[in-house]
């Protein structure tokens, strides 16, 4: 698969505007953020595998949470001091779509890390259940 630099043309307004744009979805009206079937997450331009539901988790904030990516160089993490903010930005890194932002306000147990991402840059796969 060729690696995608831009939107893919069948993207919609919105998932352009958050993934390219520099936006954001509203808190709790993405749906992926209540997903907990088990399964994987990809990158929605690219389909770069970024997360599994092994590591989701329910933190309230309105964005589906993970405490780490399926593989940390899948995801590339950028300084953001945009909104009068410091931040980390995190990005695909296969095709350079805006995900979310990582905090380290997660699961203790878990690392600490809240990984807060967009459910219009995410697609999942749910497992087959065999």
């Amino acid at each position: 698969m060729p690696v995608p630099t831009k939107p893919r043309k069948d993207l919609t307004l919105s998932e352009k505007r958050v993934m390219f744009e520099g936006g954001t979805e509203p808190p709790f009206s993405g749906a992926l953020d209540l997903e907990f079937r088990e399964g994987d997450y990809y990158c929605n331009n690219c389909h770069s595998y970024l997360f599994t539901s092994g590591a989701k988790f329910d933190s309230g904030c309105g964005w589906p949470s993970f405490t780490e990516p399926s593989d940390a160089k899948n995801v590339k993490l950028l300084p953001d001091d945009s909104f009068g903010m410091i931040r980390t930005e995190v990005r695909c890194a296969n095709c350079d779509a805006h995900l979310g932002h990582v905090f380290d306000d997660g699961p203790k147990e878990h690392g600490g890390q809240r990984y807060c991402i967009n459910s219009v840059s995410l697609s999942f796969e749910e497992k087959n259940k065999s």
